[in-house]
């Protein structure tokens, strides 16, 4: 197992997967999902609305995962998943955040996926301040990736502050 940050434009990353932090329609949106959508071509979204509801307008509930064809992008597979809103910390936000993490290495792991970029999930528009949530990510990561050494797992910022918050919080797991 390995974990490193990049910067980088997540949509161009030659890698089998990235994920892409979707909202609960899986019907595209804003910020990373929104270039997602327009990078892998109209069959992306094609791909989630076959994706069945499991409620009212839900394909993916918070903390969970689909995975769909990459179609356009350089990536083979994109892997959906929906971050928490912040809402102060105080309604379950950390464990919801945690469990997308774990919830993509899962379907990563079962379509044996080598190569996995994250973005920073749930750290734009869900307002999650990245200085904690990249920490989560970072202990979720690890915990989950135990025992599978050949996954490469890379953190994609889009800008120098996010990448050096990532950085931190690596750089911070592995000397404690």
């Amino acid at each position: 197992m390995s974990i490193s940050v990049i910067t980088a434009d997540i949509v161009r990353l030659d890698v089998d997967a990235i994920v892409n932090a979707a909202n609960e329609t899986l019907l595209g949106g804003g910020g990373v999902d929104g270039a997602i959508h327009r990078a892998a071509g109209p069959r992306l979204l094609a791909a989630c609305r076959a994706l069945p509801e499991v409620s009212a307008g839900v394909r993916c509930p918070t903390g969970e995962a689909r995975i769909t064809p990459g179609f356009e992008l350089p990536a083979r597979w994109v892997i959906h998943t929906v971050g928490p809103i912040w809402h102060g910390g105080h309604h379950g936000e950390p464990e919801l955040l945690a469990r997308c993490y774990r919830a993509s290495l899962k379907l990563a792991m079962a379509h044996r996926v080598q190569s996995i970029v994250f973005p920073a999930i749930s750290c734009g528009v869900y307002g999650y301040p990245p200085e904690l949530a990249a920490p989560t990510a970072i202990t979720t990561l690890r915990e989950t990736l135990r025992g599978s050494p050949s996954l490469h797992v890379q953190l994609c910022a889009f800008s120098e502050h996010m990448r050096a918050i990532l950085q931190r919080a690596l750089d911070a797991s592995t000397s404690g």
